[in-house]
């Protein structure tokens, strides 16, 4: 059975990396940039959407002034990539925003940080596959009413992908990466050549009547209008998720990683506020309309639209548009961009990881998520991401408009708190720099990052007040829970760190037990009990004895008989149990031992079979189990099992030429 499900693993995963090959893993520039700007570029294929799906609610006049929103969001996209390759260069090592917070701000802070972070990349692999299954659901109606499912394989199927390690994963994802550039590149250059060519043609939505909501009946003016635009903004934003997972994986880069690092973050900044622009442009220019309930919204000659009516997403609109007369052109940049949503998902499985890795270093996390698996991936922050990301799309049904509510708090908070950190870490080298040149470049690093303190500062502000009631207090919460759950975990690794710590007094750790009192538990007479006498015997005990429970009187007599057959040195003692049990009985005799003589160390050997078929296990060594768990809550005793290999675990062990170890030969 091992032997089956190692070869699964190997045809799945490949073969194990040696770790002196961690090199070979590190990506250069054109691996990097879809490895890790994928969702930042991803978000060209829904921000626009949710920009004009919020200034919807006012109605068509409220939808031209979306460039105008876009070109708010393109400056603080923009502000924010400067920001971070000051980040980069300052903070190479992985940490991200969480060693600078910490750093600069406290470990408190750097938690609050690391738990955002946490939240943001799960809900990138939730909302990119949930968009992903939701496009896949609209070219092919089999899927409709199964987009969760779909979502689920997808999320297994990339988790798969980055176990076999961050090279082959973005070498994977570097093709569709690369095509949807070109693709959405295309379909701007037409587009665009189109318009001021004046052959652009009208998107499918541009003849539908956009019905305002009554509250705005006055447009975008007054109180109501601002919040409203300031809505579109923060649902905006959901474009910049993903920048700050280039500083957080710094190292998986070649060097000079800081370098390639920066560079990669100046192009993806040029080239995702690139689309955004072009994408708006695009959709004022060809009237695309794009509404949360098409079916109350819309209406087409004064007449609701019918129950049939399939509204598509902004970029297809665009390219039925744009490509009119050339519909492979239309269902490649269709394919890919459902494609990309999907890939965008891979960020997530390559910053997760390191964070937790680097949380699990400094005991915020479990310590299973701090060692590389046998790919040289980090395959329990992988598994973990993925099992969460799961869970979430299937409570919320892959639906994106529920789950975008829930995503840009995050990435925000971990934005602003990190550019504050920033501004102390300059402020702090600069009351100790000599060197003019130096301290010119830091009072200019110090600017930027103040500049993107004050934005993201702003931005968080914006939407916790227009997403707070459509979703973001879950987001709050959450966040709120994995901050206690990282600070609990540090106070019970620092409890058992101090516990365990030796002291100046090691007196106590060197003293010897006055004596060894080993006890030999005995079901039946057979082989696996007499090797377990054997062993205690080898180990030279102060006393040795058998111990059996009395359960039924016929049984224990012809056990005694037996066992004064054989003639062993050792005596068997019967521990009475009128009410039948087994377990408690001698842990009253091990108790009483104890009390009788505190300073001996008692040795417990309790015989157990080794088997070789997963539905053996459950009729064998139950007794054993519960005895252990027992046993090792009860202080100076220890637990020594002995193991007996039967039959069927032959071929399993690999030792089957050692008569030692073939029980049924010893």
């Amino acid at each position: 059975m091992s032997d089956i499900a190692d070869a699964a693993k190997r045809l799945l995963l490949g073969r194990p990396v040696r770790s002196e090959n961690l090199g070979h893993t590190l990506l250069p520039k054109r691996i990097a940039l879809p490895v890790f700007a994928s969702d930042a570029l991803s978000s060209v294929a829904y921000a626009p959407d949710e920009i004009l799906l919020t200034l919807a609610v006012a109605g068509l006049a409220a939808t031209t002034v979306s460039p105008w929103v876009g070109l708010a969001v393109v400056v603080v996209f923009l502000v924010v990539v400067a920001s971070y390759r000051q980040n980069v260069h300052a903070y190479p090592s992985g940490g991200g925003d969480y060693e600078v917070a910490t750093t600069n701000l406290g470990p408190a802070a750097g938690v609050g940080v690391a738990s955002a972070l946490l939240l943001d990349y799960v809900l990138t692999v939730a909302v990119s596959i949930s968009a992903a299954s939701q496009y896949a659901a609209s070219a092919l109606p089999a899927l409709r009413g199964h987009e969760a499912l779909a979502a689920v394989t997808a999320v297994t199927v990339l988790m798969l992908i980055n176990l076999r390690g961050v090279k082959e994963s973005g070498s994977f994802f570097a093709i569709p990466t690369y095509l949807f550039m070109f693709l959405i590149g295309a379909l701007a250059l037409t587009g665009t050549f189109r318009h001021f060519a004046g052959n652009l043609p009208r998107a499918e939505s541009a003849d539908l009547q956009l019905i305002a909501d009554s509250s705005f009946d006055q447009g975008l003016t007054g109180l109501a209008g601002a919040f409203l635009l300031a809505r579109a903004f923060a649902s905006g934003c959901a474009a910049l998720t993903g920048v700050e997972s280039i500083s957080n994986g710094v190292p998986a880069f070649r060097k000079p990683k800081s370098r390639n690092a920066a560079t990669t973050l100046a192009m993806l900044g040029l080239i995702s506020s690139t689309m955004i622009m072009a994408i708006l442009f695009l959709a004022q220019a060809t009237g695309v309309q794009y509404a949360e309930d098409p079916h109350t919204q819309f209406a087409l000659d004064g007449q609701p639209l019918p129950e049939g009516y399939d509204q598509h997403p902004v970029i297809g609109q665009l390219a039925e548009a744009v490509f009119q007369g050339f519909p492979p052109a239309f269902y490649a940049v269709s394919a890919v961009t459902g494609l990309i949503l999907v890939l965008a998902a891979n960020t997530a499985f390559n910053g997760f990881p390191v964070l937790g890795s680097i949380l699990a270093r400094d005991g915020y996390l479990p310590r299973q998520l701090h060692t590389r698996g046998d790919r040289l991936a980090f395959s329990n922050g992988i598994v973990t991401l993925a099992v969460t990301a799961i869970v979430l799309i299937l409570v919320f049904d892959a639906e994106v408009t529920r789950l975008i509510q829930l995503y840009i708090v995050g990435v925000f908070v971990s934005f602003t708190l990190s550019q504050l950190g920033m501004l102390r870490h300059w402020s702090r080298l600069l009351r100790t720099e000599p060197d003019p040149a130096a301290r010119a470049r830091m009072r200019r690093s110090r600017v930027v990052n103040g500049v993107g303190f004050a934005m993201t500062g702003s931005v968080l502000v914006i939407v916790l007040v227009t997403k707070f009631t459509h979703g973001a207090w879950i987001t709050i919460l959450a966040l709120g829970v994995l901050f206690l759950l990282m600070r609990t975990i540090r106070k019970h690794y620092d409890r058992v760190r101090d516990e365990l710590a030796l002291g100046d007094d090691t007196s106590a750790a060197r003293a010897l037990p006055s004596r060894v009192h080993a006890i030999v538990l005995v079901s039946k007479v057979h082989k696996p009990t007499l090797r377990a006498v054997s062993y205690a015997r080898a180990s030279r005990p102060s006393v040795l004895e058998a111990v059996t429970v009395g359960v039924d009187k016929a049984d224990v007599a012809e056990m005694t008989a037996e066992w004064e057959a054989l003639d062993l040195p050792v005596p068997l003692r019967v521990l009475d149990s009128p009410f039948r049990e087994i377990t408690r009985p001698i842990l009253n005799y091990v108790r009483s031992i104890r009390r009788e003589s505190p300073r001996d160390l008692i040795v417990v050997y309790i015989p157990e079979y080794v088997v070789g078929h997963w539905w053996e296990q459950l009729l064998h060594n139950q007794s054993a189990l519960r005895l252990k768990g027992r046993l090792l809550f009860t202080p100076g005793v220890v637990v020594a099992s002995v193991p007996w290999q039967l039959s069927s675990t032959e071929g399993q062990t690999g030792l089957e030429g050692d008569t030692f170890m073939q029980g049924r030969r010893f």
